[in-house]
């Protein structure tokens, strides 16, 4: 039985429109097609941590902050004064791992390099991946999986490798 894909896609984004679940379609022929989705989880917004964004000075530019600012946030407290504050570049729910039965992708102690995923932001039903900028050690992780971040909450430090004493003299 050939089924008609470009159909199945209008149905589809018919019942996502009109926030249905299930969908019996009865064709000419005789042949019967059902489509049914589950309902993403709802989860209440209000039952979710929120993680709140240090007080910020006014930016100078129109540029978004990046991931890791350069300086610790006003009133840092768990980190050490050297250390980067990574902040969220988006509103969205913060997730330590990959997968709820997997390890996180980083612990307090745990060395990363440039480029390393730290954590996973979820925004808009999209995992947006936030990336280490420095290599260094994870120092502090101020948020708790699953709890909701503002744009701009230090999510954790990082404190920067140093570098090599003597390095490039011989």
């Amino acid at each position: 039985m050939k089924i008609d894909s470009q159909k199945l896609n209008e149905v589809a984004a018919l019942m996502e429109d009109h926030g249905l679940t299930r969908v019996r379609l009865s064709e000419q022929d005789g042949r019967v097609i059902e489509l049914e989705r589950t309902p993403a989880p709802v989860v209440a917004a209000a039952s979710l941590p929120v993680a709140d964004a240090a007080p910020a000075a006014a930016p100078d530019r129109a540029v978004p902050a990046p991931a890791a600012a350069a300086a610790p946030a006003a009133g840092d407290t768990g980190a050490d004064a050297g250390a980067v504050a990574v902040t969220a570049p988006m509103v969205g729910v913060f997730y330590a791992a990959p997968s709820p039965d997997a390890d996180p992708f980083v612990r307090v102690g745990a060395h990363v390099h440039a480029g390393d995923t730290l954590c996973i932001i979820e925004a808009m039903k999209l995992m947006n991946e936030v990336v280490a900028d420095i290599d260094g050690t994870v120092v502090a992780i101020d948020v708790t999986d699953g709890a909701l971040v503002e744009y701009g909450a230090r999510i954790m430090s990082i404190e920067p490798d140093e570098p090599a004493k003597g390095a490039g003299a011989r």
